[in-house]
């Protein structure tokens, strides 16, 4: 190859070097992992922190000891975010369902439901140990 020939091939060549990696950012864009699986796993993430919350202070067992499904009510649907509906069941220790009203902020109209189970013990002085089961959906 001739001298005066040598800065058309490497344009040639940078020309083809940017072609790879555009072509490459295009056909990855098509490899991304859906968001609804990790909204999923984070909207079960959301509702087991908020039980903690809510335990932590001691204000679950007091709640579920009384029979305050009302305020248990109110208050998950001021911690979750509003976007979340939920549905919420109590079982005592050997499974039966304590709550008699409905604990829930509205219908679970999504495809996608996230489940939530999580264990408290009351702080009264009769030592209480109570399950929970939250479903959890986002509303679209």
């Amino acid at each position: 190859m001739k001298n005066n020939n040598r800065g058309q091939v490497r344009i040639i060549e940078a020309f083809l070097a940017v072609l790879v990696i555009f072509s490459a950012f295009a056909v990855s864009a098509n490899f991304t992992v859906p968001q609804t699986s990790s909204s999923y796993n984070n909207l079960s993430d959301v509702g087991l922190r908020t039980l903690a919350v809510l335990d932590r202070v001691g204000d679950l067992g007091r709640m579920i000891d009384g029979g305050n499904w009302t305020g248990l009510r109110e208050t998950l649907s001021l911690l979750l975010p509003s976007a979340v509906s939920f549905n919420m069941t109590v079982y005592d220790g050997q499974m039966r369902q304590m709550n008699t009203e409905i604990v829930s902020n509205g219908g679970l109209g999504s495809q996608q439901v996230a489940f939530a189970e999580y264990v408290c013990a009351s702080a009264a002085p009769s030592f209480h140990v109570y399950v929970i089961h939250m479903w959890l959906a986002e509303s679209t």
